[in-house]
């Protein structure tokens, strides 16, 4: 499963960061953050100012998909680089053994995490069940309570 997207528009004309957070939804300060971690690398104009083209767009969106997917930006970032090198030489053969491993790990983690929070859904569960046994039971003293004091 490859989510990185190619195939740019070459009618898209260059953008500054405001409007490329417009246009991804993507706050300013996460695309700088982005660019920090090395994730996305601005053209830089004259004047300093960032400028973007839809491949950023689309790189954006990418990163977007591996942080919602749980992945850390080191992870990402190995995964991009994978990406980078495969569209960087002609003669590869599609395969990158860095993002396979990742989405293993990665798997694994979620299994884990869903062990664990199986097992607190459950200890929950049988909390729940206590406090209602014992509401119940609270409910019937007290109701008792109220009958023995209306018959004396």
């Amino acid at each position: 499963m490859i989510l990185y997207i190619r195939n740019c528009d070459t009618s898209f004309d260059p953008v500054k960061i405001s409007q490329l957070s417009k246009k991804t939804g993507v706050s300013a300060r996460s695309i700088r953050y982005y660019e920090k971690k090395k994730l996305l690398t601005a053209k830089r104009l004259d004047n300093d100012y960032r400028e973007f083209d839809e491949a950023d767009v689309k790189r954006i969106k990418t990163i977007q998909i591996y942080l919602e997917l749980g992945m850390s930006t080191k992870e990402i970032l190995e995964i991009l680089k994978c990406h980078d090198d495969y569209y960087a030489y002609s003669d590869s053969d599609g395969f990158c053994e860095e993002m396979l491993e990742a989405y293993e790990e990665k798997r694994v983690e979620i299994v884990q995490q869903i062990q664990s929070l199986t097992a607190v859904q459950q200890k929950l569960d049988q909390r729940i069940e206590q406090m209602r046994v014992r509401r119940a039971l609270m409910s019937k003293v007290s109701g008792s309570a109220e009958q023995t004091s209306k018959t004396s």
